[in-house]
């Protein structure tokens, strides 16, 4: 494991109706530092942000709510149905996601932190992630995931089985899990789960040698 000063670097993914954002919250309250790419993503689309102008451009007037700002569900109703509408998304959109995660590791780098990089697609990425200690996934059957969507996000299931069949398989990400999150019970379960997931993140931080800081 490669470490920068004694900074703990871990990634979180999980897919669409897994909870995942719900273990990014219990993880940051147990103390981690969460570099959200969701949240990033918002940022960037935001009016002004640096990938607004250029969506606009690609898909129109029409994804714009009254404000100005990117209709989220609109966009999604796009690209979601059209494989390469979605790539172009994601080229317009990634490099500065990235830019800016960079940016906030590198903040940490001099840190005793453990900070989670939540990154929705780290399994679909070719991009790599050099230094992380592990990988945690969140995991909930399909059923479970499209029950979620429905009723929390009011998707309607052929739209949360296609955003979820737009995601890398649920087989694909437990096979690059170090750590499994278990999200198909209750908040109780979720909460126990998160609190081992938690005492494993300890034993890498004690387990990892720190980096020598340079004395004058």
């Amino acid at each position: 494991m490669i470490r920068s000063g004694s900074v703990l670097l871990l990634g979180l993914t999980g897919g669409i109706g897994s909870g995942k954002s719900t273990v990014s919250g219990l993880l940051s309250r147990r103390g981690a530092v969460v570099i959200d790419a969701d949240r990033i993503t918002r940022e960037v689309q935001a009016p002004g942000g640096a990938a607004y102008q250029g969506i606009v451009d690609r898909f129109g007037s029409g994804i714009l709510a009254v404000d100005g700002a990117i209709d989220r569900p609109a966009l999604a109703k796009i690209v979601f149905n059209d494989a390469d509408a979605l790539r172009e998304l994601n080229a317009l959109t990634h490099p500065h996601v990235g830019q800016v995660m960079s940016e906030r590791m590198a903040a940490e780098a001099e840190t005793d932190h453990v900070v989670v990089l939540d990154i929705p697609l780290l399994v679909e990425s070719s991009r790599s992630h050099p230094g992380m200690a592990g990988v945690i996934v969140v995991d909930a059957p399909e059923e479970v995931a499209v029950a979620r969507l429905v009723e929390h996000r009011g998707m309607a299931p052929a739209d949360a089985r296609a955003r979820i069949a737009a995601q890398a398989s649920r087989d694909d990400r437990l096979a690059r899990a170090d750590f499994v999150v278990d999200n198909s019970g209750s908040m109780d379960q979720l909460a126990a789960d998160v609190d081992r997931c938690w005492a494993w993140i300890q034993g890498l931080a004690a387990a990892a040698p720190a980096v020598p800081q340079n004395r004058d």
